[in-house]
């Protein structure tokens, strides 16, 4: 059995929310971010990797780009304390977050849940495509597990 792949693009935390937060020091919530060094292996929401020792960090409440409604949330997500060029590849899932178990929720253009998965990393670009199959499926939120905070957002391409 061949499985279909979709062509889909990957859409980090947005180099203008970072802008923002910076300029503003106030995230989703009118908190002002926690500033970290990092211990290592923080998922960076901005360029799409795990934090290597060290590094300056942001710590803040974010919403994902949701329509307004009951199924817009906050939760708190790293990105880096400085300038991010972002991802390398915006067309393929994320290399260093391969194996790393995901769920993903689909939402449709109201911005209501209309399903989701949890995948092991293995294989993440069948389930996007299984997701996708669902025509009412607008766009994917990659989630953490365990603490179910957003790391990114999957549209078609």
């Amino acid at each position: 059995m061949t499985t279909t792949r979709t062509a889909f693009l990957i859409r980090p935390l947005s180099a203008e929310v970072l802008t923002d937060l910076r300029r503003t020091d106030r995230d989703a919530g009118g908190q002002p971010p926690e500033r970290h060094r990092a211990g290592g292996g923080e998922p960076l929401r901005c360029c799409l990797r795990d934090a290597a020792p060290g590094e300056p960090l942001l710590l803040f409440g974010y919403a994902p780009p949701l329509p307004p409604g009951p199924y817009r949330e906050t939760g708190p997500i790293f990105a880096h304390a400085g300038g991010c060029p972002g991802p390398a590849d915006v067309t393929a899932y994320p290399a260093g977050w391969r194996g790393r178990a995901q769920v993903l929720r689909a939402y449709d253009r109201r911005g209501r849940i209309v399903g989701g998965r949890r995948h092991d990393g293995g294989d993440p670009e069948a389930v996007i495509a299984e997701l996708f199959a669902d025509p009412a499926v607008e766009v994917l939120h990659s989630r953490n597990v365990v603490y179910g905070c957003w790391m990114f957002a999957v549209v078609r391409s």
